[in-house]
């Protein structure tokens, strides 16, 4: 029976933090390739999952942000896509059960479509390939998250959609233009709104970015525009050199503040991007059950 997530976020949802971070303080090199942990150290991503669902997530990704023919191939593994993005999908699904929903995170492909890198039939293949392997492992949903342009997303929906009916997230990067709420390539949250509903996509949001409160103000642009359920993972705040070290100013409680002000705003699941870890969403569950 398919995830009814619309009935889901009747109530705010909280979900998971980074994954990346997480894999890196268990021992993944910088610039080392995450999905391939999934089949040569899957106790690390089990235990990254773990720790989201101990900490309160009624909602987890899994390892499988760059799992495409297009970003693994850097890693020499592009043949792997879909090995890779199975293995993903069923760890988080294995540790999770049944008391907590698997959104298999689907990132952008690393091609500009506009420069016409790639022909769009291949990033059609690339992306089914994907979503075909994540629905084989067991998720119940797919959050297509960190995406600039506008035309690969639509894409990428398009690709899911055609290859299983899981509810779809559509969550594009916001931190661009005067006010920090266009993508780099000058989308606005309206113009992803017409593309999610005209592609039947279940939800919309927003991750990564320079903050939650901007996102507050993202947030409430979404909600203007649609009824769609609004997913909301902000970075906890901008990334700061100390001692050679990228480090991300905002601790669990002051990212976990902002929790009240993005419900307030529409969002309906709230979780956290780079520099958040477990500690932070349990910050954020006890914002939201305060509620």
């Amino acid at each position: 029976m398919r995830f009814d997530l619309a009935q889901f976020a009747s109530t705010p949802r909280v979900l998971d933090g980074a994954w990346g971070t997480e894999l890196q303080r268990r021992g993944l090199a910088a610039g080392g390739c995450p999905e391939l942990w999934n089949v040569e150290n899957p106790g690390a991503v089990r235990a990254v999952a773990r720790g989201y669902v101990d900490a309160g997530s009624d909602v987890i990704l899994s390892n499988t942000f760059g799992a495409n023919r297009f970003i693994l191939a850097s890693h020499n593994a592009g043949a792997r896509a879909a090995e890779l993005a199975e293995a993903g999908a069923a760890i988080s699904r294995a540790v999770v059960g049944d008391s907590v929903r698997v959104f298999a995170s689907i990132g952008p492909s690393g091609k500009i479509m506009m420069m016409g890198d790639v022909p769009p039939e291949e990033l059609h293949e690339a992306f089914a390939e994907t979503a075909a392997a994540v629905a084989r492992g067991g998720a119940d949903g797919i959050a297509l998250e960190t995406f600039n342009e506008l035309e690969e997303i639509a894409l990428a929906l398009a690709a899911v959609k055609s290859v299983c009916d899981l509810p779809v997230v559509c969550s594009m990067t916001y931190a661009s233009g005067p006010d920090k709420t266009a993508t780099m390539m000058g989308t606005s949250p309206a113009d992803l709104v017409k593309v999610a509903v005209g592609g039947g996509a279940a939800a919309v949001g927003a991750n990564c970015g320079v903050g939650p409160d901007n996102y507050v103000k993202v947030a409430g642009m979404y909600r203007q525009a649609t009824d769609l359920p609004i997913w909301i993972k902000a970075n906890a705040g901008l990334p700061v050199v100390v001692a050679g070290e990228t480090t991300f100013p905002m601790g669990p409680e002051e990212f976990a503040t902002f929790a009240p002000r993005l419900v307030s705003a529409g969002a309906r699941f709230i979780g956290g991007c780079c520099g958040t870890g477990p500690e932070h969403i349990r910050a954020v569950r006890a914002a939201v059950d305060a509620l």
